[in-house]
């Protein structure tokens, strides 16, 4: 499912060079879920930002789908993204404004889904995510936990062939983050592909590989023979 070649990314100032990406080179395959574990700053960031085709590289190659994406315009990447990359953040990035429905249901009205369809698709979520009886709250009448079932329903509302998570329970108790992370081992194992960042030691074990950053650096990676998914 995606490949790097080489692959870099420098952000220049005025006065600075700073190598976020240094030559990095991974595979990931369909299917897999992945960890990518180091200290803040090595650029797991950055990386998951290139891989959601939200960001450039410098220098490289990068491949999603056996398409080499360097040469894609913005609006090729935004179809690309929209039609195959579900995002989960730490801070969940639902909008405030909206219903617990309407923040799951937007990318579907960006994709002009039909309205009926929409319906029966985000209500057939809410009922596998357990939160169908919060349909009409708003974010900030939930809780975390409750918050981050809205970002991953809104994640998989597309049905993407990939999910990339940044710190998925970052921001979650002991007990909602274990949820979070069994409902993300559910996902992939119905098939879809799963790229994390994560500090936590724990959340990795569920990965199928831990692949480690270090100064923008692949230094080891090691498939978990004691995966808990």
């Amino acid at each position: 499912m995606i490949q790097t070649k080489k692959l870099s990314k420098i952000y220049t100032t005025d006065e600075i060079e700073t190598t976020a990406l240094n030559s990095v080179n991974m595979k990931i395959d369909s299917g897999e879920f992945v960890a990518i574990m180091g200290p803040s700053g090595c650029g797991k960031s950055t990386l998951l930002n290139i891989l959601g085709l939200l960001d450039n590289p410098s220098t490289g190659e990068f491949y999603f789908l056996d398409k080499e994406i360097s040469g894609f315009s913005e609006k090729q990447r935004a179809d690309m993204r929209k039609a195959n990359i579900g995002f989960v953040f730490q801070s969940f990035n639902l909008i405030d404004e909206l219903t617990v429905f309407e923040n799951i249901e937007l990318p579907l009205i960006y994709l002009k889904v039909p309205a009926v369809e929409r319906k029966r698709r985000v209500e057939e979520i809410m009922n596998k995510m357990e939160i169908m009886h919060r349909k009409k709250h708003f974010p900030q009448q939930l809780s975390g936990g409750q918050q981050q079932r809205v970002a991953i329903s809104r994640a998989v509302i597309t049905k993407p062939k990939l999910i990339l998570a940044d710190e998925p329970t970052g921001n979650l108790d002991s007990k909602n983050g274990e949820e979070v992370m069994n409902l993300l081992t559910e996902l992939n194992a119905g098939g879809t592909t799963i790229v994390m960042v994560t500090h936590s030691s724990l959340d990795a074990e569920y990965a199928h590989r831990i692949v480690n950053l270090f100064d923008g650096q692949i230094v080891s990676e090691h498939k978990n023979e004691n995966t808990l998914s």
